[in-house]
């Protein structure tokens, strides 16, 4: 039962994601801005073949191979739970897996992921709503790792 929840969860997350993006391209023209909160917060119509700082730009088949294997290995951790995750380390799974398959719906459909939000108060590069799951499904994994499963650091959870 909790498996069907994760995958709601990550079902609603991508419709999210692709829902923003669709109406990013429908009212904001392709590098246009619009004030969402002003001074610290706008959507700018922005496409990105890369990843963050544009890094590894027009590299798709690379993201398509780290999805692909991702892929692989959540089915695996949620079909044998061969790194011993608690149910809270799943659901950052499930968070960081939406988050991939909302930006690779993008790679493959248009060649490049829509991204339209724009921090105002510091440089960043603009991202989407995929990439926010994404980054706060791996700090909650990573904070949960190191301050409450210390089991998983053994050896023997290896």
């Amino acid at each position: 039962m909790q498996l069907l929840f994760m995958g709601l969860f990550a079902a609603l997350a991508v419709a999210a994601d692709q829902i923003t993006k669709y109406l990013t391209v429908a009212n904001i023209p392709l590098e246009g801005h619009m004030d969402f909160i002003p001074g610290f917060l706008g959507l700018t119509h922005f496409r990105n073949d890369g990843a963050a700082w544009s890094m590894f730009e027009g590299q798709q088949w690379l993201f398509a191979i780290i999805f692909a294997a991702f892929t692989v290995a959540v089915i695996l951790e949620f079909k044998k739970n061969f790194l011993g995750f608690t149910t809270f380390e799943h659901w950052c799974l499930a968070a960081i897996y939406a988050g991939g398959l909302g930006n690779m719906i993008d790679r493959v459909r248009l060649g490049y992921v829509v991204d339209m939000i724009q921090t105002e108060f510091m440089n960043f590069p603009i991202f989407n709503v995929a990439d926010c799951f994404i980054t706060c499904g791996c700090i909650a994994l990573i904070f949960h790792l190191v301050f409450f499963n210390r089991g998983f650091w053994k050896d023997g959870k290896k």
